[in-house]
């Protein structure tokens, strides 16, 4: 293309590009990893720079949204547009209000808004959304569109019916199928009600999906059976939607980072502000150690992570929102996935959630606990391309070191220790001889606390357990 990029694109990015660009509507199907948020700030501008839009709303969940204001955007969108962009929040402020005046001042500026798809659910942000899609000429997009693949949610009505008012449209996911091909009908219907050809999601569901007559209680109700001519689903997506696989992708770096955002609970900011205040009194006036500091550290982070060890012993827990990120992100990806977690604690109750959702056999675990012979027969089932064993989960401090994991090529990081040693060794399971496609590291993280710290100083390659010392310790709470 002869498309000034900002940031060089590669192959397939460029391929997607030139299938979709002026497209009114299309689904951008692209595994994690492999750049589709690119693809949809590089499509923004070069619609707005051809005078099609002037307005942009990019919906994604929670642990997403903020990452495009603060990274995407500014990391990708071309030099010479300086767009005025805002992030929704629930709050208000006066500050917050004038930048939301900002969004409606008509004129050839672009106007980006970012919000995450759960104030969909409200009032309050559905009419804003509104407001801004009558303001400008937009471009709508759906990150993770699987969010909106529930036709009786009340968010999902809400998109679609605001869909409508968008000039152009997109939506984004690694996994357009989570649980079923019917996750489909409602993604689509968001593009455009015309593409699939079905008038509702019944006419859908009937055409691709087998229906059983089941009693349940005296009460006669329809189960699905199974699916069929999924091959002539299939071709129609081909029309405007393109699917990209790491594994198709030969020019990707070998380890792509991203990053995660969970938000505190009300309950888990609290206990937060109370250990973080307890900690700096305690070293107030102090000549602090390290091993001091490192447990202050220490319950701060497990704060973050939903729980906290008593001194007894006992361990309480706290309402939090790291499961359900994890969870989501999960539904995310494709093949086998590697999860590592700091604490015994946090890997029972990811174990449990997984077997919940995915099966019982979907799940191994490699941790302290686990014997000797256990640990081998883990590895082999998860190594088994033929094994249901999707997920291993386990502690860098037993799992991290001298194994192959080389079945999975997305690793997800539900909390980081402090050791670069073991941070690094358990990234290279996966990423070691053996593997052929690029590998994915998600960290979850929780703004604005010791995560984002433990997380930066790992990136930038510093021993936190080792190399800060002294009164620089007391920065870190």
């Amino acid at each position: 293309m002869n498309y000034k990029f900002k940031t060089k694109p590669y192959a397939h990015q460029i391929t997607a590009l030139e299938k979709s660009w002026d497209k009114d509507e299309y689904a951008y199907f692209m595994e994690m990893g492999t750049g589709k948020s690119k693809v949809l700030v590089d499509n923004i501008a070069m619609l707005y720079d051809k005078g099609k839009i002037n307005g942009a709303l990019i919906i994604a969940p929670k642990g997403v949204y903020r990452n495009w204001f603060s990274s995407e955007i500014p990391t990708h969108l071309v030099s010479h547009i300086q767009p005025t962009m805002v992030l929704w929040t629930a709050s208000t402020s006066k500050a917050k209000d004038k930048e939301y005046q900002s969004l409606f001042e008509t004129g050839h500026d672009l106007h980006i808004l970012v919000m995450n798809v759960e104030a969909f659910s409200t009032k309050k942000g559905l009419e804003f959304a509104g407001k801004f899609l009558r303001t400008h000429r937009t471009l709508m997009a759906i990150d993770e569109s699987t969010t909106i693949k529930t036709p009786t949610a009340k968010r999902t009505k809400s998109i679609l019916m605001l869909g409508k008012q968008a000039n152009y449209r997109r939506i984004l996911t690694g996994s357009p199928v989570t649980k079923s091909p019917l996750d489909l009908y409602t993604q689509c219907a968001f593009l455009s009600e015309h593409l699939l050809g079905f008038s509702s999601f019944y006419t859908f569901r009937n055409r691709y999906a087998t229906m059983l007559d089941r009693n349940f209680g005296g009460r006669r109700v329809q189960i699905i059976g199974g699916y069929k001519r999924l091959d002539e689903l299939s071709e129609i997506l081909k029309a405007f939607s393109y699917r990209v696989l790491k594994e198709d992708c030969l020019d990707l770096p070998e380890k792509v980072y991203i990053e995660r955002e969970v938000e505190l609970t009300e309950e888990q900011k609290q206990a937060y502000s109370t250990m973080k205040s307890a900690a700096l009194a305690l070293l107030k006036g102090k000549m602090a150690t390290a091993p001091h500091v490192l447990t202050q550290m220490m319950r701060l982070h497990q704060i973050t992570c939903g729980h906290l060890k008593n001194d007894d012993g006992t361990i309480t827990e706290i309402k939090n929102n790291r499961l359900d990120e994890l969870l989501n992100v999960l539904d995310e990806v494709e093949g086998k996935v590697i999860i590592w977690a700091n604490y015994i604690y946090d890997i029972e109750h990811i174990v449990s959630a997984i077997k919940k959702k995915y099966g019982l056999e979907s799940v191994v675990q490699y941790y302290g606990a686990i014997s000797s012979d256990e640990r081998q027969k883990t590895i082999d089932r998860f190594q088994d391309p033929d094994s249901d064993a999707r997920f291993f989960v386990g502690n860098p401090q037993t799992g991290g070191y001298g194994i192959t994991l080389t079945a999975a090529n997305n690793v997800i990081y539900y909390s980081n220790g402090y050791d670069l040693e073991k941070r690094l060794q358990s990234e290279d399971r996966a990423h070691r001889i053996g593997q052929k496609k690029s590998v994915t590291y998600v960290d979850l993280i929780a703004p604005k606390t010791i995560d984002e710290k433990i997380r930066k100083a790992l990136r930038d390659k510093i021993n936190i357990a080792s190399e800060i010392l002294g009164e620089e310790l007391k920065d870190w709470i």
